[in-house]
């Protein structure tokens, strides 16, 4: 009987679906729709994850037609597809596609999307159920909840439910944070609120929870009685491209490190919740990030660092400097890379230095968490050659390109005489489970139709984030750096972030 139950509950996780409903896209025709949303339904269609009774509505503001926007989307998917695109699966799905051109301001446009949302309801049997996605520019979040509400389109009435999802940047500091959070709150509820962080659609994110708290073996040692320090980074081998406008008002602490980084840190650091349900988890990554200390004014200039890219070589081609970017002021002090050294004050982590650097234009697309062990004591290996090359035991999380997760250890190299070296062992998702290429988006989707925000921001882990970085950008404001740019394209960073670990007798891992 156990048995039975237990293969009913694998089942259920299993064959898991969205529930029926419209999808609304706010911005439907810019590159987040073509590049993630559309080819992440497609992977969720393929996989028979959406419901039958589902459907999208497109809004924005070039005055395309159904037709026009089915055929623009049906161009675009052969480009940015994940996989293989079924050109039946593709026509089906293409008959639940919709437009609605207006002006987000506009209270018309709501009316209007009233209108063809009803439509929607009759002729592909959604029952009232809206997903609102704001794949906007963020000067539309706020407006766009107050017209919905103007509109009676969030309101939650005979058994349909109305979502919101919001992609960041979700304020720019603390202050705007809360207003934005107080803002969008006059018109929802916080369960009916979605902010995204595509980061958490990772498989090997999402894994670190499992592999914490599913094996025996390692949340023993996951704390500060073994653990040396910690290193997160988030490295890109892009540069701003076209988005200089945006990066000049945003910059890289703001950009990266509130949202994505500190998520990372959050699930790597984070106790263990009392069940999986979102609340607790939420709750538990909450406490993570408040718990880290407040870097005061004084201690910025020895925590943080920032860098900008010069001109270099990135593949062996040649790459201009940030200030010769579109868009980029000559004399731009925006910075392109942040590196900080954080401590989180409770029973678990105390002592123990969390390093986090993203860049742009560096030697490798890479995300990671890698924990650095504490060195086992040499007493047994000092009358032998390596005596001085003990290596520290490493676990490295790979979050992308490549998936997986590493554990380096020392092992003896054969022959007489004893030698250690230091031996790897790698588990690749896609090597081991066939996995077919993913957006990141899809996990994300899945759970906003079925209403799970486990992977999803609360108003208060917003807030904590900003807290951590408000004083920092309050200090860079103040004091405009005196060396940019300050570290060369295809490089790993400035040398500061180098002297921001050897200060401690630390350096940033060789990553391969």
């Amino acid at each position: 009987m156990a048995n039975a139950e237990a293969t009913n509950q694998e089942n259920e996780v299993t064959e898991r679906v969205g529930d029926p409903c419209v999808m609304v896209i706010f911005g439907a025709t810019g590159d987040l729709t073509k590049r993630m949303l559309m080819p992440a339904l497609h992977n969720l269609g393929q996989g028979k994850r959406l419901a039958k009774q589902f459907a999208v509505v497109g809004v924005s503001v070039e005055p395309f037609s159904t037709p026009e926007f089915r055929t623009k989307l049906s161009s675009d998917i052969q480009e940015f597809a994940t996989t293989p695109v079924e050109k039946d699966l593709w026509e089906s799905f293409s008959n639940r596609l919709y437009y609605q051109a207006g002006d987000f301001r506009d209270p018309n446009l709501y009316q209007q999307l009233k209108q063809i949302l009803a439509k929607v309801d009759e002729e592909q049997g959604t029952p009232g159920n809206y997903l609102f996605y704001l794949a906007t520019s963020p000067v539309f979040f706020g407006e766009i909840v107050k017209q919905l509400g103007a509109a009676d389109l969030g309101r939650e009435e005979q058994g349909h439910w109305r979502r919101v999802i919001i992609e960041k940047p979700f304020g720019r500091d603390l202050d705007s944070a809360r207003a934005l959070n107080k803002e969008i709150k006059s018109g929802l509820e916080e369960r009916q609120i979605y902010r995204i962080d595509h980061y958490l659609g990772k498989e090997t994110v999402q894994n670190m929870l499992v592999f914490r708290f599913g094996n025996g073996i390692f949340e023993p040692i996951w704390n500060r009685r073994y653990v040396d320090h910690v290193q997160i980074t988030v490295a890109e081998t892009v540069g701003v491209e076209q988005r200089g406008g945006y990066y000049e008002q945003s910059g890289a602490l703001r950009d990266m490190i509130p949202n994505h980084t500190l998520q990372l840190l959050s699930m790597t650091a984070m106790e263990p919740p009392i069940s999986f349900e979102s609340e607790p988890v939420r709750d538990e990554k909450a406490k993570v990030l408040n718990a880290i200390q407040p870097t005061v004014a004084e201690e910025v200039l020895t925590r943080a660092v920032r860098g900008q890219y010069g001109a270099g070589t990135i593949g062996h081609e040649p790459v201009p400097a940030y200030r010769s970017e579109p868009a980029v002021k000559p004399d731009s002090a925006v910075e392109t890379y942040a590196a900080l050294e954080l401590h989180i004050d409770n029973w678990r982590w105390a002592g123990v230095p969390f390093y986090i650097r993203t860049g742009k234009r560096m030697a490798d697309r890479v995300t990671e968490i890698a924990i650095q062990f504490k060195r086992a004591p040499l007493l047994l290996f000092r009358k032998t050659a390596a005596a001085d090359e003990l290596s520290r035991n490493l676990l490295v999380v790979h979050v992308q390109p490549d998936e997986g997760i590493s554990l380096r250890f020392s092992a003896k190299i054969p022959g007489p005489v004893v030698r250690l070296g230091s031996v790897d062992m790698n588990f690749k998702y896609n090597e081991y489970f066939s996995a077919a290429p993913q957006t990141g988006y899809e996990t994300l989707l899945l759970d906003s139709m079925v209403g799970d925000p486990t992977l999803f921001q609360r108003d208060d882990m917003v807030e904590a984030g900003w807290a951590v970085v408000t004083p920092i950008l309050d200090v860079w404001k103040a004091l405009p750096p005196r060396h940019f740019p300050n570290y060369a394209s295809g490089s790993w960073g400035p040398k500061e972030a180098d002297e921001l670990l050897e200060r401690s007798g630390r350096r940033w891992r060789d990553i391969p």
